[in-house]
């Protein structure tokens, strides 16, 4: 039996955990919070801050560990290239680790390789906003130069936005380093890239749709098949390919971010080391494809087949993020969470979950943690999905009292 280790238990790694024990494999988690509730579905749980390469390699001493990998967890990806370099076992390595979660690096590499991209610039103090501010277009979009989870994430009308947001993108940027760069409108899309060797296996796109205001950044509606078609995709999922290729991904998942224009221009947003907001979810309902099963394989240096990778069936598929304003839900503390039976019961509903409990508050999104659970549905057409999963969690019953 091969061992994998799963770095990062939170609710988000749980998938990956219960497919690596249904595929057979020993499973190893390891997480800093005791609570993690991946610790409990993990054949061994060691509590362990996974900052800390060191300290996670003398907690997993005792064991042989045969892969390493994770799903949702974006600051684990340069420590899980770390420890598969320690452990002698396959990884995307520490380079390209840092190129696929440090953006300011990830920029610059895309701008040599010419990979179309919005204009874009760095800052690391209040003096550098006027510069900045010269060298990129207004609207545009301020962020950390590392970071996830859509935290300090601004988009800036003008210089004094820049200036006066600039502390709190630095404040949760490891690198003390932000970019502005232009704000781009157009269709947004996540995507998927499945490499191995060097070869792509895989590339598929779902749309992005987000609110408007705070929390533009926070994807609230996953959605395939892709608006784009025809030229359109096939630019699209060459942008995309060329993104993982760029960045250094020989062997590996990406998962790149993509703006279609108006005007015919596609730009990569950023891209991802990992298989991010849900794409496993929305692969499986709307493609068949396994690729909490294609990951661990590719952590153990398993073969990947064309089987794997080769859609089974298509199906227009919608995932709804449970959300406050503007979604559904009601902003303040909670104080009851109903039943999730009528939602899963509802036409074209295949899954569903709610993450909230009662003593929570639930506030209008802003980052990514505001999504409070998901609505996935499935119908003939796109929009028929997207109707069914949005008429499925407007049923959820949370109950809440205002916040004084």
């Amino acid at each position: 039996m091969k061992t994998v280790l799963i770095v990062g238990a939170g609710r988000y790694q749980r998938a990956v955990i219960r497919r690596a024990r249904e595929l057979g494999l020993r499973v190893v988690a390891v997480d800093r919070n005791p609570d993690a509730p991946g610790l409990a579905e993990a054949d061994i749980g060691r509590v362990v801050d996974f900052a800390d390469p060191g300290a996670v390699l003398a907690a997993v001493a005792d064991l042989e560990i045969d892969g390493v990998t994770t799903v949702q967890a974006e600051r684990a990806v340069p420590m899980v290239a770390r420890l598969a370099e320690e452990l002698g076992v396959p990884g995307i390595g520490a380079g390209t680790a840092r190129l696929l979660t440090h953006k300011v690096s990830m920029r610059r590499r895309l701008a040599e390789a010419g990979v179309p991209q919005p204009r874009f610039t760095t800052l690391r103090a209040s003096e550098d906003a006027a510069r900045a501010s010269a060298e990129v277009p207004f609207p545009a979009v301020l962020k950390p130069g590392a970071g996830s989870g859509q935290h300090g994430v601004f988009r800036v009308e003008s210089a004094a936005e820049v200036a006066s947001h600039l502390d709190e993108a630095l404040a949760v940027s490891p690198g003390e380093e932000a970019i502005l760069e232009e704000y781009v409108d157009g269709i947004e899309m996540n995507g998927i890239v499945v490499v191995r060797q060097g070869r792509v296996l895989l590339a598929a796109l779902g749309d992005r749709l987000r609110p408007s205001g705070i929390g533009f950044g926070v994807s609230w509606i996953h959605l395939y098949p892709p608006h784009v078609e025809g030229d359109s995709l096939a630019a699209s999922t060459r942008v995309a390919v060329d993104t993982a290729r760029t960045l250094g991904l020989e062997t590996g998942i990406a998962f790149p971010q993509l703006i279609a224009t108006t005007d015919g221009r596609v730009l990569v947003v950023e891209c991802a080391a990992r298989i991010g907001g849900m794409m496993a979810e929305l692969l499986e309902h709307a493609l068949g494809i396994d690729l909490l099963e294609i990951q661990l394989r590719l952590a153990l240096g398993d073969e990947v087949t064309e089987a794997m990778v080769r859609p089974r069936f298509e199906r227009p598929t919608a995932i709804r993020f449970l959300t406050a304003q503007p979604g559904h839900l009601r902003a303040g503390r909670v104080t009851r969470v109903g039943p999730l039976g009528p939602v899963l019961a509802s036409p074209g509903v295949v899954d569903a979950s709610i993450y909230s409990v009662v003593g929570e508050t639930i506030r209008p999104v802003q980052v990514i943690s505001d999504r409070r659970g998901y609505v996935i549905a499935t119908g003939e057409t796109r929009e028929q999905a997207l109707q069914r999963a949005d008429a499925a969690a407007a049923l959820v019953e949370i109950e809440v009292e205002e916040v004084r």
